[in-house]
């Protein structure tokens, strides 16, 4: 391990032992788990608390995987649900969706951690992410959420190279961002549409595709997968599954993106089509 990396814990292990007792922000993913094992490395179980929200947003299975990770790190657990759907500013979709997501998220973390006399409510967000669009950071802000991972310098590559020495099951596991995230901005979210894109990105992991998306331009899906598994789905009879099940699912074109997966792609569209950003007061 470099000295770098090594320092980088070394400051993670303060931050997280100075915010103690905290309320995880804990989703399942990769960022999270390694910050949940963080803690637990530092901290005693009953100065900690991973709390998953519950959202029509969220496949069942990553919130069922999320309680098992907790449980397998002898954590404290509980869900919250979370009503992100019932505030038209989310439900238009506009490009800081996002914000309104998180707000929802950590208002009820910040209810929770009051009413449980918690100090601290932290969460996943790593160096990396500030690269990216991310409108959900101004209600982290909002709500004095700390980063450890960010605040101490972790890139998503440190993250993944320890959570494997550290044998986490996440070390390896793909990118879940919400449901929400596969239908083009301006265009309302539904659940409806929520559900058709859970359906269809089921399918495809089923036939073990690993990084998958379907982006919902409907009646036209548009299913974005790694290049080196794109001849795999074009043979048969797996094409003909695919197209059988989305079909029923109410698409009438299913198309493939030559440019393969690609976290984030309908950010590209944001300068084309000049969309909107909702007012946050």
């Amino acid at each position: 391990m470099t000295d770098v990396l090594n320092l980088k814990l070394k400051n993670v292990c303060t931050l997280i032992k100075e915010a103690s007792p905290v309320l995880v922000a804990f989703s399942g993913g990769v960022d999270s788990t390694f910050l949940l094992k963080l803690c637990t490395n530092n901290l005693d179980s009953s100065h900690i608390l991973a709390v998953t929200g519950i959202s029509p947003s969220i496949p069942i299975e990553e919130q069922e995987e999320a309680q098992k990770i907790a449980e397998m790190l002898h954590v404290p657990f509980m869900t919250i649900p979370t009503h992100e759907m019932t505030k038209k500013e989310y439900r238009s979709n506009p490009i800081n969706r996002c914000y309104y997501c998180k707000e929802e998220l950590f208002s009820k973390l910040e209810d929770l951690k009051i009413e449980r006399k918690f100090k601290t409510i932290l969460d996943g967000t790593n160096a990396d992410d500030i690269q990216d669009l991310r409108p959900g950071l101004k209600a982290r802000d909002k709500f004095n959420v700390r980063s450890p991972l960010l605040e101490s310098g972790f890139t998503k590559d440190d993250i993944r190279l320890l959570s494997q020495r550290w044998n986490l099951p996440t070390w390896n596991k793909p990118a879940a961002p919400c449901l929400s995230s596969r239908i083009p901005y301006g265009q309302e979210i539904t659940l409806e549409k929520l559900d058709r894109v859970h359906l269809a990105e089921k399918c495809l992991k089923r036939l073990n595709f690993k990084e998958v998306r379907v982006r919902d331009h409907f009646p036209i899906a548009r299913i974005e997968i790694e290049k080196k598994e794109m001849p795999r789905l074009i043979e048969e009879p797996t094409c003909a599954q695919i197209i059988n099940e989305l079909k029923q699912l109410g698409y009438t074109f299913i198309t493939l993106d030559l440019a393969g997966f690609k976290s984030g792609s309908l950010n590209s569209l944001i300068n084309i089509q000049n969309l909107p950003q909702t007012s946050v007061h």
